[in-house]
């Protein structure tokens, strides 16, 4: 399968790395409008046909998929454009700006029968994985109670200064990730209530938040996620997540340590990812998940079915990010219906 890439900046090298490692895919050209970015990318990834304007990408055509790597401001006019040309779509948390923007982008790409997931790659994360898989083999019976916990001092402002300028910060961009962990153990949210601060006076927007959330199939679970913890050895980028069951526990620590409790026995397994060549510590965990999701995605294709995060799966964790926002506004619990 040939793959068009737009944007080439930080996180994207992450996807044309993953994509480089999938057998069956070739990245055929690439595009970014900071033309410095582009010519640099090309040569590190000897990919020669290059683009400033994503117009002319789709006017070339020759590829099946456009993975669109790009910040959220520019998603729905790219995701429409491919739309319009046929091609099946990845792009990149968060989806699109507002939840009508979203609804229109999924109901343009439903229409070519095109295939689109959005790259919400935090609950494809191996530790995590197996999180998910063992709640759904049913090793702990039924889930009543959860947590999921991101708590850092990481500098990601560095590597992505755009960050420290929204007015919206660790909701949208890390707590969205959070949120979906939680979907994708305990299903979807009835209502949620959201505390959000402030504490780097270098940033405008939030950077630390708890939320509570109430989800459809009874589960209550606690979502806290933080950017200003300082800790003398550096957490990032793990989520730490604990699920009691009516018939056990199961929890996700630091270190990449899950352990299972359950018929009156206990077993640990040390999920540590493995250092992919091209990968760097902290980032190797996510980065993993990056060449695993865009397997998926690959592997839905081949198959004909619907990718985990598609874009119907996708409005609803979209949604929990417009609901903690307006609870923490309005200091009230929000119905996921109000959204």
């Amino acid at each position: 399968m040939k793959v068009g890439v737009i944007g080439c900046g930080f996180f994207a090298q992450n996807h044309l790395h993953a994509w480089r490692d999938i057998d069956g895919v070739d990245v055929v050209a690439l595009c970014d409008n900071d033309r410095s970015n582009l010519v640099a990318t090309g040569k590190e990834f000897k990919i020669k046909r290059q683009f400033t304007d994503a117009i002319e990408l789709f006017d070339y055509g020759d590829f099946d998929i456009v993975d669109i790597a790009t910040t959220v401001p520019s998603h729905r006019s790219l995701v429409e454009m491919a739309a319009q040309n046929a091609k099946h779509i990845i792009c990149q948390k968060p989806f699109a700006e507002s939840i009508k923007d979203a609804r229109a982008m999924v109901n343009a790409v439903e229409a070519t029968g095109k295939t689109l997931m959005v790259h919400e790659n935090f609950r494809w994360q191996s530790a995590v994985r197996a999180v998910i898989e063992e709640l759904r083999n049913g090793t702990i019976g039924e889930p009543f109670f959860g947590r999921v916990s991101f708590r850092s001092g990481f500098d990601v402002f560095s590597g992505q200064p755009y960050l420290a300028e929204g007015e919206r910060f660790i909701i949208e961009d890390l707590g969205i990730h959070i949120l979906d962990i939680a979907r994708a153990l305990f299903g979807d949210v009835a209502r949620i209530s959201a505390t959000k601060r402030r504490i780097n006076p270098s940033i405008r927007g939030e950077d630390v938040a708890t939320m509570f959330l109430e989800h459809k199939g009874g589960t209550s679970c606690i979502v806290d996620c933080s950017y200003a913890t300082r800790r003398q050895i550096e957490a990032f980028p793990e989520s730490v997540i604990e699920v009691d069951g009516d018939k056990g526990t199961i929890s996700l620590d630091l270190g990449y340590k899950m352990t299972v409790q359950a018929n009156g026995q206990s077993k640990t397994w040390d999920l540590s990812p493995p250092l992919l060549p091209w990968a760097s510590k902290p980032w190797h965990n996510i980065q993993e998940s990056v060449r695993i999701i865009q397997k998926h995605f690959i592997n839905c294709l081949l198959e004909g079915c619907e990718p985990e995060t598609n874009g119907y799966d996708n409005l609803q964790t979209l949604s929990l990010v417009e609901a903690a926002y307006l609870s923490a506004s309005e200091h009230r619990t929000v119905e996921l219906e109000e959204i």
